[in-house]
C-alpha cells in the first residue's frame, strides 16, 4: 500500500499546542493536543519552555517520517503574535521566549515615548499602547536593559518564522507577523517605522517574504515544504478570504477574542485607538481593521472565582446548559449591569459598559445564574469590540469561530444582541490550522 501524502500543522496558541495533519485535499486525517510545562524568564515570569516545545514539534515530525502511513510533503506553524526568538550568527535562542504580559519598566517607556511621541507614534503604527505585546518594544527593552545580549542578535525572528527556521535554517519575515500590534509597521509608508531604524534594530530583522512563501528542506530523506508560518488571527481569516468573495466580519475566539474586518478604508482614530482597536496586516500585506479583548483568559479567572465559591470542579460549566429563564431575564434587562473585567483593559469603552464596579460571585444565589451573568458580561464586551471592528463599513455577514462557538449561552446572547447581522457559525472549524495549512 502506498504511503498517503499529508501536510504537518503545528498550531500554538498560548493556551492550546495543537498538531493536524491534512491529506493533500486538506481533509483533516488527524489532531493531537499537547500540554508542555511553562518554564520562567531569568526574572521568575512564566513563559513558553521554548526547548521543550521545539523537542515535541521535531520529535512529532519524526514519527511521521518514520511511519510507513504517510508521505510528509509539506509543514507550517500558526502562532500567537507578538513574540520574538533572538538568535545569534549559530541559530542559537539567546534568551527566553517572553511572555507576552511581562511588563517592561515605565522607565523604560518613559523614555521611548519622550523621544518618540505616544499619540502620533500610536496613529502611525496603528498599535494601542500595549506594553511587551507591542513586541517592537521588546527590542527596545533589550537594547536599553540588556546591551551585551542585544549585541548578540544576529536575527529578530517572529515565533512563527522561528520554528521555519528550525527547519530551513533560513531567517525570513512575513506580513502577517510584523502586522499584529508590533508598533514595528507604518501603516501609512508601508515599511518599517522611523523609529525601528532610528534606533538601530532595522537589521536585526529578517528580509520579508510573502505569507505563501514556501521553502524546501530536506526531510525523511526528501525535499519537503516548509511554510514561513503565520500569525494564528491572521491564519483564521485567511480561510475565509480566500473562499468568501462577500464583505464579512470575523470574530476569532479563544485566549483573545478578535474582531477583524478586512474590508475597510477607516483609519484609526485616537478614541478607537485608546479602546484597544488596531490594525492587522493580512497575508497580501493589505490592512486590517480590528478589535480584541482578553475573553478567554477573564473567562478563565472569573470561572475560577465562579468554581471556588460554589465549591465546583475545575470543568464543571461545561455540564451547564443554556438557561431559557435566567436568559429571559438578562435579554429583558432585568439584571444588574455591575460585571467588570478583572483582566481587559479598563478602557473607555469598558468604563461606558459597566462603570467601575467589583464584579463578586458571591452575590448570586447559584452557580447557573453566577456562570450566564459571566457569559452575559463577555457577550456584550463581544458586540461592542465587533461595532469597533466595523467602523463605518455596513457588514451585516459575521462568522463566529473558536472555542466559544461552543459555548450555548455565549451563542444565544450573541444572536440576541446582533438581531440585525447575519451570524454563521465558522465552516471552517480548524480555523488558524486550517490557514496554515491553505499557506501550502
Amino acid at each position: 500500500m502506498m504511503p498517503l501524502p499529508v501536510i504537518a500543522i503545528f498550531d500554538i496558541g498560548k493556551t492550546n499546542k495543537k498538531f493536524f495533519l491534512f491529506d493533500e485535499q486538506l481533509k483533516e486525517l488527524k489532531q493531537e493536543y499537547t500540554t508542555i510545562p511553562l518554564s520562567v524568564d531569568e526574572d521568575g515570569f512564566e513563559c513558553d519552555d521554548l526547548s521543550l516545545l521545539t523537542q515535541w514539534i521535531q520529535s512529532t515530525v519524526d514519527q511521521i517520517c518514520q511511519s510507513p502511513e504517510y508521505e510528509l510533503k509539506g509543514v507550517n506553524f500558526s502562532t500567537y503574535g507578538a513574540s520574538f526568538v533572538h538568535i545569534d550568527k549559530e541559530g542559537k535562542p539567546l534568551t527566553p521566549l517572553y511572555n507576552y504580559l511581562k511588563v517592561i519598566p515605565q522607565e523604560i517607556i518613559d523614555e521611548f515615548y519622550s523621544s518618540y511621541p505616544e499619540a502620533i507614534n500610536n496613529q502611525e503604527t496603528a498599535s494601542p499602547s500595549l506594553g511587551m505585546l507591542n513586541s517592537g518594544m521588546q527590542l527596545y527593552w533589550l537594547k536599553k536593559t540588556k546591551p551585551e545580549v542585544f549585541a548578540k542578535i544576529h536575527r529578530s525572528l517572529h515565533f512563527p518564522q522561528y520554528l521555519t527556521y528550525l527547519f530551513t535554517g533560513k531567517a525570513v519575515s512575513e506580513p502577517t507577523s510584523i502586522g499584529c500590534h508590533t508598533r514595528l509597521w507604518d501603516f501609512e509608508k508601508q515599511d518599517y517605522h522611523e523609529w525601528v531604524h532610528q534606533e538601530g534594530i532595522a537589521h536585526v530583522l529578517p528580509r520579508i517574504v510573502s505569507t505563501s512563501s514556501v521553502l524546501q528542506s530536506e526531510l525523511c530523506g526528501q525535499a519537503v515544504n516548509i511554510g514561513v508560518g503565520i500569525h494564528d488571527s491572521s491564519s483564521a481569516l485567511a480561510s475565509y478570504l480566500l473562499r468568501i468573495k462577500e464583505p464579512f466580519l470575523l470574530i476569532s475566539t479563544g485566549t483573545w477574542s478578535i474582531s477583524l474586518n478586512p474590508f475597510t478604508k477607516d483609519s484609526l482614530s485616537q478614541e478607537e485607538l485608546e479602546n484597544d482597536s488596531l490594525n492587522f496586516l493580512s497575508i497580501d500585506g493589505h490592512t486590517v481593521k480590528a478589535s480584541r479583548f482578553f475573553m478567554g483568559y477573564e473567562f478563565n479567572y472569573q470561572i475560577d472565582r465562579i468554581n471556588q465559591h460554589f465549591g465546583k470542579a475545575d470543568k464543571y460549566y461545561k455540564t451547564i446548559p443554556a438557561n431559557t429563564s435566567i436568559l429571559n431575564r438578562i435579554k429583558s434587562g432585568k439584571v444588574s449591569s455591575t460585571f467588570f473585567p478583572r483582566h481587559i483593559a479598563a478602557t473607555p469603552m469598558v468604563k461606558a459598559l459597566f462603570g467601575n464596579n467589583e464584579w463578586k460571585p458571591e452575590e448570586f444565589e447559584t452557580y447557573d445564574e453566577a456562570y450566564h451573568h459571566l457569559i452575559w458580561g463577555l457577550t456584550l464586551l463581544q458586540v461592542s469590540s465587533l461595532k469597533a471592528a466595523q467602523g463605518s463599513s455596513d457588514i451585516r455577514k459575521v462568522f463566529v469561530d473558536g472555542g466559544f462557538v461552543h459555548n450555548e449561552v455565549f451563542m444565544d446572547l450573541l444572536g440576541h444582541y446582533l438581531e440585525d447581522y447575519e451570524l454563521e457559525f465558522s465552516d471552517f472549524p480548524l480555523g488558524s490550522a486550517y490557514g496554515a495549512a491553505l499557506m501550502l
